[in-house]
């Protein structure tokens, strides 16, 4: 594979062995690698650059990977795939980081063949996920525009939110269930019953500000439906 055809990836990561063992192994597998070591270094670097992926460790200095997520999502409204690598696996540490907008969580130790795969998958999942417009009575998403308009008014919704309300219009007025939204929102099919009731509640709160309705209806034991106002 040519220089010019590899994929742009950021790899933050503060153990300088780890980032140039991982760089090394992710260039043979078709990557562009670009460091940083610290988070406040690595939103700086995806504030300004086009990297298909983002590789983020979780505990380092200056800035942990956690905030760093979330500053990206929140205030810069950068919407590209991260992957957690992380010695934390419990599922309090694997909820916080879904939460603050991960896309998956990788366990130290990890194989390297291991990462490729999961980076693969979300870059598929990416390519292939809500390029369509979709209509749900009145209300129109624009998914490659991240805005959603309904009685006149505009919202503007980024990465796992716009995913949800996305998938859940499409299917109306069919329930979506917990696991088919977990299966479509992280690679390993995790988690599903904490974040995903986060991110659904964060979602509802802000159709509900914007729109005067929170359009997302909670089936008890089945999942959630795109739920159509009076």
């Amino acid at each position: 594979m040519m220089a010019s055809e590899k994929t742009p990836l950021l790899l933050v990561e503060d153990d300088t062995s780890l980032a140039g063992s991982l760089a090394d192994f992710l260039t043979q597998h078709g990557y562009d690698v670009d460091f940083a070591y610290n988070g406040a270094s690595g939103v700086e670097l995806a504030r300004h650059n086009d990297y298909a992926v983002i590789v983020m460790d979780v505990s380092m200095p200056v800035m942990d990977g956690l905030t760093a997520c979330k500053r990206l999502r929140e205030d810069y409204a950068v919407d590209l795939p991260i992957i957690f690598l992380t010695a934390r696996d419990t599922l309090d540490d694997k909820v916080a980081g879904y939460s603050s907008g991960g896309d998956d969580y990788l366990v130290k130790p990890f194989a390297p063949e291991e990462l490729v795969c999961r980076l693969e998958a979300l870059r598929k999942r990416r390519r292939f996920s809500g390029s369509q417009d979709v209509t749900a009575g009145k209300m129109k998403i624009y998914p490659t525009r991240c805005q959603v308009e309904y009685a006149g008014n505009k919202l503007e919704l980024r990465g796992t939110t716009l995913k949800i309300l996305t998938m859940l219009a499409s299917s109306a007025p069919q329930v979506v269930s917990q696991e088919a939204l977990a299966a479509e929102l992280w690679s390993d099919g995790e988690p599903q019953s904490k974040p995903l009731r986060a991110y659904v509640y964060r979602l509802r709160q802000l159709l509900k500000d914007c729109f005067g309705h929170a359009f997302i209806e909670t089936v008890y034991g089945k999942g959630y439906r795109f739920e159509y106002p009076d």
